[in-house]
């Protein structure tokens, strides 16, 4: 592991300090998991953006789907 300095404010770090309490766990095992999470957050951000561009780049095309219908369950029947 890399030790890594940061700079917080004071209700930021009163806040961690306190729920990493209430979690049995370390200011810094709190951080690395808040910092895993906002990865994930932002590369699912990232495909879910890459993924609209590509919509409005290449349209849904009236009755694309169409051959699918007969195969959809609702589960209102």
């Amino acid at each position: 592991m890399k030790t890594v300095q940061m700079t917080l404010d004071e209700e930021l770090v009163q806040a961690v300090d306190r729920i990493s309490k209430e979690l049995h766990t370390t200011r810094s095992a709190f951080a690395r998991q808040a910092l895993r999470d906002a990865l994930v957050r932002y590369e699912e951000q990232r495909l879910e953006e890459k993924h609209r561009q590509g919509y409005l780049r290449h349209p849904v095309q009236t009755d694309e789907f169409s051959d699918w219908e007969a195969e959809q369950a609702w589960g209102d029947e």
